[in-house]
């Protein structure tokens, strides 16, 4: 683990009351558009399921605080290319990787709703895919439902190993 995964558990660990908030903070971070690739929020919310297991951390409000989370950060970034179409594509770091971009919108194009859902669980597609929803004008409530459900499944997916691996490690 690296230096920033190990102080914000510890940071969450002594300051349960904002694991909630750091956990949202996060999982916003992993969804919206290519802050992902910045912020390593994979590692520290796999450490964090494992520390709600070993140090008896309330599950419920952690995972919905990640599934909220997720669910805005793709929300955020299908509204912003909604709204501004090509204009998203002009800002920095969409602007630096029109490959990404290309395979993205060819992604969304071939498989629509099945592609929101499945693109947040694969790292590239995860910060595009919203995007490409959004310049393709997918109706509102159909993205929301495929976001809400793949928040559902990654929150659980992200969190759920450690909080079990931990309980069985500590019987």
């Amino acid at each position: 683990m690296d230096g920033l995964t190990q102080s914000t558990i510890a940071f969450i660990q002594d300051h349960r009351a904002w694991g909630a908030p750091v956990v949202f903070g996060l999982a916003f971070c992993e969804s919206f558009a290519f802050i992902s690739l910045i912020v390593p929020a994979t590692g520290i919310l796999f450490g964090v399921g494992g520390l709600m297991g070993a140090a008896g951390i309330e599950f419920w409000s952690i995972w919905l605080a990640a599934a909220i989370g997720a669910i805005a950060g793709d929300w955020l970034a299908f509204d912003l290319a909604f709204r501004f179409k090509d204009r998203v594509l002009r800002v920095w770091p969409l602007s630096h990787h029109p490959e990404l971009v290309s395979r993205g919108v060819g992604f969304f194009e071939r498989w629509g709703v099945i592609a929101v859902f499945c693109g947040r669980f694969f790292g590239p597609l995860r910060a595009i895919v919203p995007i490409a929803a959004g310049l393709n004008a997918m109706p509102w409530w159909q993205f929301q439902i495929a976001n809400l459900a793949s928040a559902v499944v990654w929150a659980t997916g992200i969190l759920v190993p450690g909080f079990v691996g931990m309980r069985l490690f500590l019987g």
